[in-house]
């Protein structure tokens, strides 16, 4: 196995080139990290290639993806979700009386 690491110096116009040097080398997958930027330019550089994500923030609405649950197309990943979890992940406490001074802001 070998793998071809790119990195954009934090240089976000240096992704299309970079996403495009890894079609043009024909790698397996491509796997971005970084948040949405990255798998964007991916994404925009190849239909065929499988692309993996990691820490998108609304993936749906950013157009990653079609929905979560029908990615569709090449790409797949991981959300954080946070907009739309957290009153979720705040209900999962099994009561407020645990956390006397806090309520529910929503």
């Amino acid at each position: 196995m070998a793998i071809e690491y790119r990195w954009s110096e934090g240089r976000s116009d240096q992704l299309p080139a970079l996403a495009a040097d890894l079609v043009d080398l024909k790698v397996d997958v491509i796997v971005t990290s970084g948040g949405t930027p990255p798998a964007l330019a991916a994404k925009k550089a190849t239909s065929t290639i499988p692309i993996v994500f990691s820490g998108g923030a609304d993936p749906v609405g950013d157009g990653l993806v079609a929905s979560f649950a029908r990615p569709g197309g090449n790409i797949t990943g991981l959300s954080l979700m946070n907009t739309e979890l957290t009153p979720k992940r705040l209900g999962c406490f099994p009561s407020w009386s645990l956390r006397p001074k806090c309520s529910p802001c929503w």
